[in-house]
């Protein structure tokens, strides 16, 4: 009987821990593929903002995915000594994803704001740990100086940029700005997984 390669038997024995966001983006209706994709290769769990839940159906998210919202972090505490949610989740995770990164989303990373679970964890988030970005937003709001700006910002931090592709976006415009696909995501985010890298975080054109 051939045995398993010693690299192979580590990589069934280890699964990362993955902590995958969303935020208010038409794109978050990917969401669920994007869960499910990640689940083949780790451990998942789900941060979502309130505004992404206008397009993320909850009861079609894999069940073995645990999901917060901002009601998680605020009903998880009733006194000093109870576990502060976004600081649990920051030591649980090896990986933070966020896919869909909203332009609401990116310049309150990027002034530091952290008003709600999602942007707590990234406040707090530990950068020797990976964390990716994956904008999606309209053309006009991508090319905006403001978004070149933050996305120069939480490069400096080490956030990996994800770009966004060039298609018909929701709103029946065709440019650049939609959300990279759930397949190249998770082939980036896996390949890349561990393997020392240069800041990739940049802005587009």
């Amino acid at each position: 009987m051939e045995s398993i390669p010693e690299t192979d038997k580590q990589e069934l024995l280890v699964r990362p821990r993955i902590l995958l966001a969303a935020s208010g983006s038409v794109a978050a209706i990917k969401f669920e593929s994007l869960c499910r994709t990640f689940m083949e290769w780790g451990e998942v769990r789900a941060v979502v903002t309130k505004s992404s839940l206008h397009f993320i159906d909850k009861s079609a998210l894999p069940s073995s995915v645990i999901l917060y919202t901002d009601d998680d972090e605020w009903s998880s505490w009733k006194k000093i000594g109870d576990d502060v949610l976004h600081i649990e989740l920051r030591k649980w995770a090896d990986i933070l994803v966020i896919a869909p990164l909203s332009a609401n989303t990116l310049a309150k990373i990027a002034g530091g704001l952290c008003d709600n679970l999602l942007t707590c964890i990234v406040r707090a988030w530990d950068y020797s740990k990976p964390l990716y970005v994956a904008p999606a937003m309209n053309t006009s709001m991508l090319n905006n100086p403001f978004t070149r700006r933050h996305l120069n910002t939480i490069g400096e931090l080490g956030v990996s940029l994800l770009p966004p592709i060039t298609k018909k976006l929701a709103c029946s415009d065709y440019g650049n700005g939609a959300m990279a696909e759930p397949s190249v995501i998770y082939d980036t985010v896996r390949l890349s997984f561990n393997t020392p890298s240069e800041n990739s975080c940049s802005s587009q054109d």
